[in-house]
This record gives C-alpha cells, structure tokens and sequence, in this order.
C-alpha cells in the first residue's frame, strides 16, 4: 500500500504503476458530468475557469447528505466514462489526477500519457467507507449543481487503486487477460 500526498507531483506519479493500492491524503476537488460540461464549455468560448485545474485531482463524486459528525455523507466514485468526452480538455491544462470507477476511452488514455497523469479507480459500492476518509469540505462553485457542485476536499488515507498509470499501462485491459490466459 502506497501513501500519497495530494497535490500530486510528476515525482509521485513516476512511482505509481498501474494495479498499485494507494492511500491519497492532502486535497482533491470534485465535480459530475454537469460541472466537466460548464467547465468544457467555458473553455471552448476561451473563458477563466472558476476553478484552477493546474495540478489538481478531481473525484467524481455526488456525495449523500452528511450526517452529523462527518463532512459528507457516503461518497462513492461516480462512473468515470460519464467524463470521457471532458477529461482530455482538463488534463491538457494541467490536471494530474482523477478518481472514479470503470474504464475509459482511449482519447482518455492518450491525455493521460501526454500530460503525465494518473486515472485511480475508487471502489464502488464502498461509499460509506469512503466518507470517513473526507474529512473536510468547501464549495468552490457551481453550488446550484447541488451535490454534484465543484467542491475542495480535505481526505486522509482515501482508498483508492491506480487504475491507468502515466504510461497508459490500464488494469481493466492486463487483469482481464490474467484471466483469459489460463
């Protein structure tokens, strides 16, 4: 098992290998389908984001209410491929990492090895688990998104695997061959 600091840098995410267990701590911020879609747009017209994605990890998340006593309520990883069509526009300015669950497309893949980043795979149906680890969180913006608003999260060992490394190697293409060659 991994320990990694957020914000990542190009030094951690040389030692990441796709299949690696990871424990993230530090901040990542958040954001759904309908934020990446404001988002891809506003870059689109050639406008400032409201957010700074240079250097950053996003977790695709909707997190339950919070019950008392915890920053948010379960928070499992959304389904990453709902990003695809948005992800390579962010990680070409500058974001290092995302956290969600499922495959991505290959114009995903190729983004990831040409800006050096990591695609780490939550585990799903582990949302209850996952909201221990987040221990703090603030609106950044889009609040009208509700839930699915871009928010920055304090975690603290928040499990993860590294699903796509920064060389493209992917576990949902080389676990499933494991298996096939048996």
């Amino acid at each position: 098992m991994k320990k990694i600091t957020l914000p990542l840098t190009d030094e951690q995410i040389d030692t990441l290998k796709a299949g690696d267990s990871v424990l993230l701590t530090g901040t990542m911020i958040t954001g759904r389908d309908a934020a990446h879609k404001r988002l891809y747009e506003l870059v689109q017209k050639g406008e400032v984001l409201p957010v700074e994605i240079n250097g950053e990890t996003i977790y695709y998340v909707g997190p339950a209410p919070a019950k008392p006593g915890y920053a948010v309520g379960p928070a499992g990883p959304t389904s990453s491929y709902r990003m695809d069509k948005y992800a390579p526009v962010l990680l070409d300015l500058g974001l290092k990492g995302m956290v969600g669950k499922g495959a991505r497309n290959q114009d995903v893949i190729d983004a990831i090895i040409r800006n050096h980043a990591v695609y780490f795979a939550a585990i799903g149906g582990a949302a209850a688990l996952i909201a221990k680890s987040i221990k703090k969180t603030e609106p950044i913006c889009y609040e009208d998104l509700g839930t699915e608003s871009v928010r920055r999260y304090y975690v603290e060992d928040f499990p993860c695997i590294v699903a796509i490394d920064a060389q493209g190697n992917n576990v949902y293409e080389s676990e499933p061959k494991k298996y096939n060659e048996e």
